[in-house]
């Protein structure tokens, strides 16, 4: 409680501070680049860096999520970075989540990628950084900016699967498959397929019209404002959106999510030796919604097996005891009542009424703020810079869980037409009154840091910098007895001549507690060297500009000190258990005492040993501007439990099962690739031409591993960490004569319509020793594009994404459909002795398991294009306003757009497909930003 109070105090005093009127004559820090630490300019740079202009961007494309241009605009980022997995995220010098600040309060960010870049923030940066720095108070005027959008969702398709009737044919020739007989009477078929009586032959499909909505709204409004003096500067925003959901089923009308948040910053000078910042973020999130899982049902519910609805009508007027029970419910549809069956006593259309509602409610509340002193009176160009910032995240779920009757009729029709002639009644209605409190968690961190900085320039030329930095942060999560720490001492020592000559040593000092006492100190050194060749033998070229640098380095992480179960602690110790089995009686059945693993007091620090080369700059007048950088490293270290290492009696398999193979620092994992930047800048009379590509190749390997394989191809050294494993299939069998000549396959019975699989090693059997090496899940190569065409006052931007060399499995209940699993359109396209030319194996009522495995036979090419965004703005012509009443009015920007609009791909339909979730959308929006 005493936090929340700081920070709405904090808040309140950010919202209150009185604008101060001052020139705008604010000098310009575009050049400036926020790396670890400090500010850079942008000129003396370094490689393994990438930095973009947030607030141009939202100038021109309206975004929702503050990392959505991040893989567009420049290199090395694929939803990792370098190939690297866990990146670390800093806003304003704080480790928190990208998530919780949008776009509208971004000003710069920048994807620290190489070794010399993240090297200063310490172990568990390790893998990169991506540091959002937000906006801050400029001196000048009080200015009001307005930002407010609205727009729809589409659905982009959804699954298709077959009806009732067509599903009962298909059961049935799934079990004649499997040599079965029947299931279902050609008379039940027709009933079913006639649609004479839906309730009574139900074909119930959750993707009708009757429950789906064709669009859904999300609408946002966000008010910044700022300004300041040269004392002080303050900077103040907030906003609110709100977003609906594509059911419209009973209370799913009224799911939404919504999010309010506002965010201050001041930054004060004291004196001229003294200056503060403080900034606060609250932010509310919530998210209510029916106790329905309407999609997953969607998936897995067959058609024919429950009437969501039944119209009373259908009971004989003289059942008073069906009328009664029946009238006796508290969820009547009108004059319709909820069906069930004994297998089915629910269903998610009488779920979506009457069964509850759930909300998801999150609350974080951020503070932060440094002090700068300038010791000019002890050595000029000496300051220093402290830090400090503490978070408070905390969710749960609260709502209400009721149960509610559903009726099972029996019909008969004596008469003629169908009627109810009984009703069985299943479950019964029941509200607790009381509210349900679930899933509390919190989470709090605090980042503390401090540091001396050396900045000075000796005759001219001589250009250098020094810092030396203590850097911590913590974060405590419930149910975690360990906290998550990163602590570090780092050095940097940076020295440039004319700007043209440039060497910087950086280096760390981590400590972890994960590690025996003897190796929690560490050391991560990184020598960084680059050149200007512009200022020398280029300097009258058709370059602008050229840099060029080289690194070297090893960092210390231990993100990847971590067991099966997730837990990175003392796994430098013996596990000694008592339990698991226990001897016979005449041992009074006691527990035995087993082995987990044995002690390894050498355990140390996995290693980032890297090298990269980086090459930025522009030619013909920045006609082309560039930047790439080559970069391979190994990650050096990773724990195993290494049996080749050791005797085969240090394991004991099979029950029980006991080990004293001690954890040690084995693996290697290799990656290499290279990044690229480049843009095309040009104009012609009054328009203003941008074309940008970026990208990223890269390969990712096993380097070293502790394997005890019996045949090469089933080694991982050399393969891709992002490997796809399974069977090479040879086609379907077509009769049981093939199955008896060929290899027998040890995966179940196998029929006529299995898939047939290639034997690796010639051993006559099909078993988990034939498997391979199918290719990676990843995309290895990605690439942006974003083009920019101004003309006056009308701004068209594009961008879109390229993926190639990446595989995917159709591996869900869409294509698997074993036993009896709903049926979607490929059962269609199955084996049958018919249709031995078919694309997909026999429906089977088993299990399946020979077909439903891993293998070729499910792998597709994931290479796709991706047209995500597409805006057109216009900005009002400011004559409008400042020759007329409405002279207040700065500027007005009207803007149209689209998101995810198209998808080039041979599997698109594959691609575009959710299965037992919300659909994929399309996002078509109109707003405006206006200053005032």
């Amino acid at each position: 409680m005493k936090h929340k109070i700081l920070y709405m105090s904090a808040l309140m005093a950010l919202s209150m501070a009185t604008p101060a009127v001052a020139q705008n004559n604010a000098e310009s820090d575009t050049t400036l680049v926020n790396v670890a630490f400090r500010t850079v300019d942008k000129q003396d740079m370094m490689g393994g860096i990438s930095v973009f202009d947030m607030k141009e961007l939202q100038d021109k494309a309206y975004s929702s999520y503050s990392l959505d241009y991040v893989d567009n605009v420049v290199g090395g980022f694929n939803g990792n970075i370098w190939g690297n997995n866990e990146y670390l995220v800093v806003v304003d010098g704080m480790v928190r989540d990208a998530n919780n600040v949008l776009p509208t309060e971004i000003d710069q960010i920048t994807l620290l990628k190489g070794a010399a870049a993240v090297v200063l923030y310490g172990p568990r940066a390790a893998k990169g950084v991506l540091q959002i720095t937000t906006k801050r108070g400029k001196e000048g005027d009080l200015q009001i900016r307005l930002h407010a959008n609205t727009g729809f969702f589409t659905p982009k398709s959804f699954p298709k699967y077959v009806g009732s009737a067509e599903y009962m044919s298909l059961y049935n020739q799934a079990r004649l498959n499997d040599g079965l007989s029947r299931n279902y009477s050609d008379e039940d078929i027709y009933r079913y397929a006639s649609g004479q009586n839906p309730y009574r032959y139900p074909n119930f499909d959750m993707y009708n019209s009757d429950y789906l909505k064709k669009a859904y709204n999300r609408s946002e409004g966000i008010l910044e404002v700022t300004g300041g003096s040269n004392r002080m500067k303050y900077y103040t925003t907030t906003g609110y959106y709100r977003e609906s959901s594509l059911l419209k089923v009973g209370n799913t009308k009224d799911n939404y999510t919504s999010r309010f948040f506002v965010r201050g910053n001041i930054d004060v000078r004291l004196n001229d030796f003294l200056s503060a910042k403080a900034d606060a973020n609250v932010t509310f999130y919530d998210s209510y919604s029916a106790s329905v899982d309407w999609w997953g049902q969607a998936a897995s519910l067959r058609p024919h097996l429950v009437s969501p609805l039944i119209p009373m009508s259908y009971i004989e007027a003289t059942d008073v005891n069906s009328l009664n029970l029946v009238s006796n419910s508290n969820y009547l549809q009108g004059d319709y009542f909820f069906g069930g069956t004994q297998a089915n006593p629910t269903n998610p259309y009488a779920d979506a009424f009457a069964a509850g509602d759930n909300k998801y409610v999150s609350r974080q509340f951020q503070f932060n703020t440094e002090f700068d002193v300038k010791l000019d009176v002890l050595t000029k160009g000496l300051m220093f810079r402290a830090k400090y910032g503490i978070d408070y995240a905390s969710t749960y779920n609260q709502g209400y869980s009721n149960e509610y009757a559903t009726f099972s009729p029996s019909w008969t029709n004596y008469a003629g037409p169908d009627m109810i002639a009984s009703i069985t009644q299943f479950g019964r209605d029941h509200k607790t009154g009381n509210e349900n409190i679930s899933n509390s968690s919190y989470r709090y961190t605090y980042n503390v840091s401090g540091q001396f900085d050396y900045t000075n320039t000796f005759n001219a030329d001589h250009n250098v910098f020094a810092m030396l930095v203590a850097n911590a942060w913590q974060t405590q999560r419930n149910g975690h007895y360990h906290r998550t720490t990163n602590a570090n001492l780092g050095l940097q020592l940076a020295y440039n001549f004319a700007h043209t000559y440039y060497v910087d040593f950086s280096a760390a000092l981590p400590y972890s507690t994960k590690l025996p006492s003897s190796n929690r100190l560490g050391i991560s050194p990184v020598l960084t060297l680059g050149w200007r060749p512009t200022a020398t033998i280029l300097k009258d070229s058709f370059f602008d500009d050229l840099m060029v640098t080289a690194s070297i380095g090893s960092i210390c992480q231990d993100m990847d000190i971590m067991d099966d179960n997730n837990d990175g602690y003392y796994l430098y110790k013996m596990v000694m258990q008592q339990g698991g089995w226990y001897s016979w009686g005449d041992n009074g059945g006691l527990a035995a005492t087993e082995f987990q693993r044995s002690y390894n007091y050498d355990m140390t620090y996995i290693k980032r040993k890297e090298f990269s080369v980086g090459l930025r700059g522009s030619i013909l007048d920045k006609l082309i501007t560039f930047d790439f950088n080559f970069f391979t490293n190994k990650m050096d270290g990773g724990l195993a439990q290494t049996e080749s290492l050791y005797p085969n009696y240090f394991r004991q398999y099979g029950y029980p099962s006991s080990s004293i193979i001690p954890y040690v620092n084995y693996n290697i994992d290799k990656r290499t690739g290279i990044d690229f930047s480049v843009y095309f800048n040009k104009k012609f009379g009054e328009v203003d031409l941008t074309l940008g590509v970026s990208g990223m190749w890269y390969k990712s390997t096993a380097d070293k591993r502790d394997e005890n394989v019996e045949f090469d191809y089933l080694s991982a050294v050399g393969k891709a960490l992002n490997g796809l494993w399974g069977l090479e299939s040879d086609g379907l069998y077509q009769s049981q004569a093939e199955i008896d000549a060929g290899v027998r396959q040890t995966f179940g019975d196998v029929k006529p319509g299995d898939i047939r699989y290639k034997d690796q090693n010639g051993d006559g059997k099909i078993d988990d020793n034939d498997r391979v090496f199918l290719g990676r899940w990843d995309s290895p190569f990605m690439s942006g594009v974003n083009f920019t065409l101004k003309w006056k006052n009308l701004t068209f931007f594009a961008l879109g994404n390229l993926y190639m060399g990446g595989h995917g499995m159709k591996d869900n209940s869409y294509y698997w459909m074993p036993g009896t699993s709903k049926y979607s359109e490929i059962a269609r396209e199955c084996w049958t002795p018919e249709n031995t030319a078919a694309a997909y194996p026999r429906l089977t009522t088993t299990n399946g398991v020979n077909n439903y495995r891993a293998s070729d036979f499910w792998m597709y090419k994931n290479d796709r294009f991706n047209l995500r965004k597409v805006q057109i703005t216009y900005s009002m012509p400011e004559e409008i306003f400042s020759n007329s009443f409405l002279k207040f009015v700065k500027g007005l920007d009207i803007f149209v757009g689209g998101n995810n609009l198209l998808m080039i791909a041979k599997e698109r339909k594959h691609l575009e497909m959710n299965v037992g979730s919300a659909p994929q959308t399309r996002y078509y929006n109109i707003g405006l930003k206006a200053t005032f």
